[in-house]
């Protein structure tokens, strides 16, 4: 069980760093494969997460790619929405979790492929707007295990005209906030098993070296084409693990 741990660390992390996102939306599936409750699941990513996106940002950051001021806007807000996750996870039962992840990645694809790469329209970034979708993302999607840039990168590209690797590179941002309070609401409620969760947050950190670094050399029509393909693999992966439970 540790090898595919340390495996799954590994491969979570790179998919972590170039495509800005926790890891959760893979991880979780992958722990469920491997015999791990969702619930549980969601305990182990949102610690992985917690690891991944705080170096992630600090990568990003000195490359020049991170907006630090509303970036802390929208976690602030993903922080105390995600003090609720806790309570989610142990009032909903399991398949139930299963459905609202598989319309979180049903919603992403839409929203990211109707998106255009760069937008001529001016950015929206109202303070008060960004705190509500911070909430908002952080109480859903730590509730089923992601830390919120599968939720929040759409949005940023789709509804409020951000350049895609700036949104990448702030979703990733927000992960930390988030997981940081889904870790301890989760905490709270029994769900961290804390042995795994850092062999595989540990080793993730590898992969997410070699992911921001290949990311900033990717074009971005290329990194959005990519994006896409990992959330149709995901896609596919709970929708064979509902419907074989």
């Amino acid at each position: 069980m540790e090898i595919a741990l340390i495996l799954a660390g590994l491969s979570v992390g790179f998919i972590s760093g170039f495509f800005g996102v926790g890891g959760g939306t893979i991880l979780v599936p992958t722990l469920m494969y491997l015999g791990f409750d969702i619930k549980h699941a969601i305990g182990i990513s949102v610690m992985q997460m917690l690891f991944s996106s705080l170096y992630g940002s600090y990568l990003n950051y000195k490359k020049g790619s991170l907006t630090l001021n509303e970036g802390y806007i929208l976690g602030i807000g993903g922080f105390i929405g995600a003090l609720g996750s806790g309570a989610v996870v142990h009032f909903f039962h399991s398949k139930t979790l299963s459905f609202i992840f598989l319309a979180i990645i049903l919603f992403a694809i839409y929203r990211f492929f109707k998106a255009p790469i760069e937008s001529n329209k001016k950015e929206i970034n109202n303070k008060f707007l960004l705190f509500a979708i911070g909430m908002g993302v952080g109480l859903l999607a730590i509730s089923v295990g992601v830390g919120g840039s599968i939720l929040l990168t759409p949005i940023l590209v789709g509804f409020l005209h951000y350049h895609v690797k700036k949104a990448i590179s702030m979703a990733l941002f927000f992960v930390v906030f988030s997981s940081l309070s889904g870790f301890i609401s989760l905490s709270f409620y029994g769900y961290i098993d804390y042995l795994q969760g850092i062999i595989i947050g540990v080793t993730s950190l590898i992969g997410v070296y070699f992911g921001i670094h290949v990311a900033h050399k990717t074009h971005a029509k290329r990194h959005k084409k990519l994006i896409l393909m990992l959330n149709f693999v995901i896609l596919a992966l709970i929708i064979n693990k509902i419907f074989n439970q």
